[in-house]
């Protein structure tokens, strides 16, 4: 899977670290950054991941912050992205089987990368669910539709 991912100084170690992951794991990652713990604006770099996935440039991302909050206000604001903050197992797989997240939003200085690891290990295995799911994921379409005048992916 091509997967992009972005963090501000916040989410850096925490994102170097599912980098490797991924990596490990055999999937394609592009990182958009930031490269070190340098301060930064999170909608600088997590604005460009979640673009990515809307254009359908990338099939996922992983965006991270301090809390994983910032990074998921940035991230929803893009049409056709399903951004999920998730602070565990649960909430990730959740967020795939009945959400098809597109978009993991974690915090860097919120969660231990051994939560996190099993989090995106999950996240990513989860299949969407559908039936039920599929038709409420219909009507979020609809609403980003109408607010965005037709416009959107």
């Amino acid at each position: 899977m091509r997967l992009a991912l972005a963090s501000d100084h916040g989410g850096f170690t925490l994102k170097e670290a599912v980098k490797a992951w991924l990596q490990e794991w055999g999937h394609e990652v592009v990182d958009m950054g930031v490269h070190n713990p340098q301060p930064v604006d999170y909608p600088d770099v997590i604005g460009p991941a979640a673009a990515a996935v809307s254009r359908g440039e990338v099939e996922r991302a992983v965006v991270l912050c301090g809390t994983g909050i910032g990074a998921s206000l940035v991230a929803n604001k893009y049409p056709g992205v399903r951004c999920a903050l998730c602070h565990d197992i649960y909430t990730a797989k959740m967020g795939r089987m009945h959400n098809d997240a597109n978009i993991l939003a974690m915090g860097g200085r919120v969660l231990g990368e051994g939560l996190a690891k099993e989090m995106l290990k999950v996240w990513l295995e989860t299949p969407f669910e559908g039936g039920r799911h599929a038709r409420r994921l219909g009507k979020v379409s609809e609403i980003e539709h109408r607010i965005l005048g037709g416009k959107g992916p």
